[in-house]
C-alpha cells in the first residue's frame, strides 16, 4: 500500500498530525499532547492514531521548533562542546559582534554569552585578501596542533571561519581536512559551506549555530527515523525549513540552521496557500497555539521574508530585539511572536497590576482545567470561564470548570478586589491587546493599512479571539480555515520544496560582464537541479528564479532585486528598489553586486480543500449556553461545524465547535460556509 502524506507539527503543548490520501483526495487530523522530554513520543503516538499501520506513509513532512529548544537546553540537553578556528588576531569576533544594543542606556547590558568560550577560540596563521589572493599560507601544523589539543579536552565540534572565505575557500578546507586527519569523526562546519558571503561576523555566527545544532538535530532526526523504520515506515522523510519550503532529511542534518523556526512558517505557508485559492491579495496570519501567538503578513499569496534571524534572541512586546541573540544568515518568514497562548499563566504583579506570561503552564501539567494538577490561570481557565470553550477539547480532554475558577478566584480574583468573571474577562482582554500588537507589528510597523487585509485566524484557541481582534484592527473579515487547530500541519501538505543557492561575486557593476554573472548563476542553476532531482522532484515541476545582492558602493547593506537578463537592466530596478524603499535613488552612483542568488522551488501536489458539509439547507444549532462577550453574559447558539450548510448564514452571538478549535461569533456579527469549508465572519 502507498500513496499517503503526512505533515507531523510539533509544538509546545500539542503535536498536530494531518493525512492526506492522494487515492482518495481524504484529509483527515489527530492531535496528541507533546511529550517534550522525548517528542518522538509524541510523534510516533499521533502518528499510530492518525494512520495506523506507517508502512501506508510515503512521504512524512516533519515540523518542529524542538531544535532551538533543545539548544538552550530547555529539553534537558545541553549544547554540545564547540571550538572555533579562525586568523590570528580574529578569535573575539564572534564577541564583538555588531554594536546593536538592544538597551540603549541600559549601563549593566551584557551580551549573549557566546555559544564557544574564549579558551576554545584558537588564532593560526595564514590569511586570504579581500579579492581571494593569498598573502600568508595556511600553517596546517599550526591547525593540527589546536586540533589535537581540543579533541584531547573532549571537544568533538569544530567551526572553521576565515576571513574573505567567501572568495576563496581554500583555507577552510584545508584546516577542515587537517582536524579531521587528528581528531577522526569530529563534527567540522566551515563558513564557506554554510555562509558563502560577505561580513565576517555574522557567517562566522551562522556557521557556529549550524555546527553547534548539527549532532542534536542528527540525533533527533536519527531517532525519529529509527522508531518509523521499526515500524515499516519505508517513504520519504522532509523537513520544514524556516523559509517556508521543504527540504529532504539529508539537507536538514547538513545545515539544521535553516529550520529552527520551521514550526511557524508552515502556518504562514498554508494562509498563503489559502489566501491565493480565495484571491485575497493581503492576507494576515493569525496563530494562536498553546503556547504563543504568532502573526505573519501575506502579499500576493506571498509571505514576507528576512534574510537574518537571531536564534534564542530577547522578544520584547512580539518585536525580536536586534543584537539580543545569535545572528543566522538564511531566509525566514518575517513573524511576530507574543507569549500569549492558550496556556500562558496570568498573574498579579507586586504592584497589582493584571499580566500574562512569558511563563506558560505548557502541555505538562497544563492549564488548571486540565486536572492534571497545574494550579495556575491561564488564558484557556479564562475563556472556560467565561462560557467561550466546550468541556471537552481535542483527544478527549475533558476540562473542569471548577478547577478554572478556583486558579483564577486565588491567583487574580481576590488579588485585584474583583469578581471571577471580571477577572477571566480582564484576561482575555489582556490577552487580545498582547496578540493585537503582534498584528499591529507585521502590519502597521511595515507601512501596511491592516483594514486592507483579511485575518486567517486558526491554532486551537485562534478562532476563539479573532473576531474582537478584528474589530480592534479595523479588519472587516475574518476567515476560519479547515482543521484550524491543526492548520500548521496542513501547510506541510502545501509546501513546495525549496532551496536556495548562492555566491560572492563582490564585483563593481561597471566591471561585470553579462557572461560572466550568467556563468555563475549557470553553475549554481546546476547545483540547484541536481538537490532537487536528488529529492525526487520531476524536472517539469522545477521552476529557478535569479537574483542578486547589490548596493551603492560604500555601502554596507544590500537590496536583493530580481536579475533582469542583463547587469544593465538589474542596475536600473536596483535605482528604482532603492527609490521605493528608501525615498531616493543616485543613478550617478557606482553599484556593486555583492551576491548571485539562484531559488529553487520544486512543486508539490497540494490537498483539496472543500467542504464537508452539505449544501443548502438552514444550520440548526446543537444547543445554546449563556458566554460572556464585551456587552455582558448572552445566551449563544452552540453549532458543529460539520453541521452548517455551505453558503448558510448563521448570526451571532453563536460559538462553532470542531474536534480542533472553537471559533467565537460575537452579537455584532455573522459567519458562512465557503466552498472550499472556511468559516467566514463578518459584521452583519
Amino acid at each position: 500500500m502507498g500513496g499517503l502524506r503526512v505533515g507531523v507539527d510539533v509544538g509546545g503543548t500539542f503535536t498536530d498530525l494531518v493525512v492526506f490520501d492522494e487515492s482518495q483526495g481524504a484529509l483527515w487530523m489527530v492531535k496528541v499532547p507533546t511529550t517534550p522530554r522525548r517528542p518522538v513520543r509524541g510523534v510516533m503516538r499521533a502518528v499510530e492514531e492518525g494512520v495506523g499501520d506507517p508502512s501506508r506513509v510515503s512521504i512524512l513532512v516533519h515540523a518542529t521548533t524542538l531544535g532551538t529548544n533543545m539548544f538552550f537546553g530547555q529539553a534537558g540537553i545541553e549544547p554540545p562542546k564547540a571550538a572555533l578556528v579562525t586568523n590570528r588576531g580574529f578569535e573575539d569576533v564572534i564577541e564583538i559582534g555588531r554594536q546593536n544594543r538592544p538597551s540603549l542606556y541600559d549601563p549593566f547590558f551584557e551580551r549573549p554569552r557566546p555559544l564557544i568560550p574564549r579558551d576554545r577560540r584558537y588564532g593560526v596563521g595564514g590569511r586570504i585578501l579581500a579579492d581571494g589572493r593569498e598573502l600568508e599560507p595556511l600553517d596546517t601544523r599550526e591547525v593540527e596542533e589546536v586540533a589535537r589539543r581540543a579533541c584531547s579536552e573532549g571537544v568533538r565540534v569544530f567551526v572553521v571561519s576565515f576571513l574573505h572565505s567567501y572568495r576563496n575557500p581554500g583555507h577552510e578546507k584545508a584546516a577542515a581536512e587537517a582536524i579531521r586527519r587528528v581528531c577522526p569523526g569530529a563534527v567540522v562546519v566551515t563558513g564557506s559551506d554554510v555562509d558563502p558571503q560577505p561580513m565576517e561576523y555574522e557567517r562566522t555566527s551562522t556557521a557556529i549555530v549550524n555546527a553547534v545544532l548539527k549532532p542534536i538535530l542528527s540525533t533527533y532526526l536519527a531517532e525519529l527515523k529509527a522508531e518509523l523504520e521499526a515500524r515499516g515506515f519505508k517513504g520519504r522523510i522532509l523537513v520544514m525549513q524556516s523559509n517556508g519550503g521543504v527540504a529532504g532529511i539529508e539537507e536538514a542534518l547538513e545545515r539544521p540552521t535553516a529550520f529552527i523556526e520551521s514550526g511557524p512558517s508552515a502556518g504562514a505557508v498554508a494562509v498563503a496557500y489559502l489566501s491565493k485559492l480565495m484571491g485575497v491579495e493581503r492576507a494576515l496570519g493569525f496563530d494562536m497555539g498553546g503556547t504563543t501567538a504568532k502573526a505573519s503578513s501575506i502579499i500576493g499569496g506571498e509571505p514576507e521574508v528576512v534574510d537574518v534571524y537571531e536564534v534564542g534572541g530577547r522578544i520584547h512586546r512580539g518585536r525580536l530585539v536586534r543584537g539580543s541573540g545569535y545572528p543566522v544568515r538564511f531566509p525566514y518568514i518575517d513573524l511576530a511572536e507574543v507569549s500569549a497562548g492558550g496556556g500562558t499563566i496570568a498573574w498579579v504583579d507586586p504592584g497589582g497590576g493584571l499580566r500574562i506570561g512569558p511563563m506558560s503552564a505548557g502541555a505538562d501539567p497544563g492549564p488548571a482545567c486540565y486536572g492534571r494538577g497545574g494550579e495556575e490561570p491561564t488564558i484557556t481557565d479564562a475563556n472556560l470561564v467565561l462560557g467561550r470553550l466546550p468541556e471537552t477539547l481535542a483527544g478527549g480532554l475533558r476540562l473542569d470548570r471548577s478547577l478554572a475558577v478556583k486558579a483564577i478566584r486565588e491567583k487574580v480574583a481576590d488579588p485585584l478586589g474583583v469578581d471571577v468573571v471580571e477577572a477571566a474577562w480582564a484576561i482575555v482582554r489582556l490577552a487580545d491587546t498582547v496578540m493585537g500588537r503582534a498584528l499591529r507589528l507585521v502590519t502597521v510597523e511595515r507601512g501596511y493599512d491592516p483594514r486592507e487585509f483579511t485575518l486567517y485566524a486558526f491554532g486551537g484557541a485562534g478562532p476563539l479571539h479573532a473576531v474582537e481582534l478584528a474589530s480592534e484592527l479595523g479588519v472587516g473579515e475574518v476567515v476560519v480555515p479547515p482543521l484550524p487547530g491543526v492548520f500548521s500541519a496542513l501547510g506541510l501538505l502545501v509546501s513546495d520544496y525549496k532551496h536556495e543557492f548562492h555566491k560572492a561575486v563582490v564585483r563593481r557593476a561597471s566591471t561585470l560582464s553579462d557572461d560572466e554573472l550568467e556563468g555563475v548563476f549557470r553553475e549554481l542553476e546546476g547545483r540547484a537541479l541536481e538537490t532537487l532531482r536528488g529529492e525526487g522532484v520531476p524536472e517539469d515541476r522545477i521552476t529557478l528564479r535569479r537574483f542578486v545582492d547589490a548596493k551603492y558602493w560604500g555601502q554596507a547593506y544590500t537590496l536583493r532585486v530580481p536579475y533582469t537578463g542583463s547587469v544593465a537592466s538589474t542596475v536600473k530596478a536596483f535605482h528604482e528598489l532603492h527609490e521605493a524603499r528608501y525615498g531616493f535613488k543616485s543613478p550617478e552612483e557606482e553599484v556593486e553586486i555583492v551576491v548571485a542568488r539562484v531559488e529553487a522551488v520544486g512543486l508539490t501536489v497540494k490537498p483539496p480543500l472543500r467542504a464537508e458539509s452539505r449544501r443548502g439547507g438552514e444550520a440548526r444549532p446543537r444547543g445554546f449556553r449563556e458566554v460572556f462577550f464585551e456587552g455582558g453574559w448572552e445566551r449563544a447558539a452552540v453549532y458543529w461545524r460539520s453541521d452548517i450548510p455551505v453558503g448558510s448564514e448563521i448570526p451571532g452571538p453563536a460559538v462553532v465547535e470542531e474536534p480542533d478549535s472553537t471559533a467565537l461569533i460575537p452579537p455584532t456579527h455573522c459567519a458562512r460556509v465557503h466552498e472550499n469549508g472556511s468559516l467566514v465572519i463578518r459584521r452583519c
